[in-house]
């Protein structure tokens, strides 16, 4: 495996380790170890950058050569994949402050 190929599995595999440190630190935060999500959603976005840099280096490569360059259905799963990670890490943002938000109601409410 080569070239084209490769580069799709490093982003495949890249992002697909982002999104599955993005849905663990939605279940760290459902917890309350926000710390912990905090943590994974930084892991994530370090994986992500290596998903996205390599998928940037593909549009450069394209923009230098022009058009005709190999599309396949690797390539498609992988910009699938890309934009998967991207959408799951803003849910975890919006799940995490949803549950900072409970907790601190929550011990509003036992503090009376």
């Amino acid at each position: 495996m080569e070239g084209l190929e490769l580069t799709a599995f490093q982003i495949i595999s890249s992002v697909g380790s982002a999104r599955s440190c993005y849905i663990e630190a939605i279940q760290e935060a459902k917890q309350g170890n926000f710390v912990k999500a905090e943590s994974l959603i930084a892991e994530g976005d370090e994986m992500f950058v290596e998903g996205h840099d390599a998928h940037a280096n593909l549009l450069t490569q394209e923009a230098q050569d022009g058009p005709g360059s190999t599309l396949s259905l690797l390539i498609l799963h992988a910009e699938d994949q890309l934009m998967s990670a991207e959408g799951f890490k803003t849910i975890a943002l919006e799940f995490m402050d949803a549950y900072k938000r409970i907790e601190s109601l929550e011990q509003k409410i036992a503090k009376k």
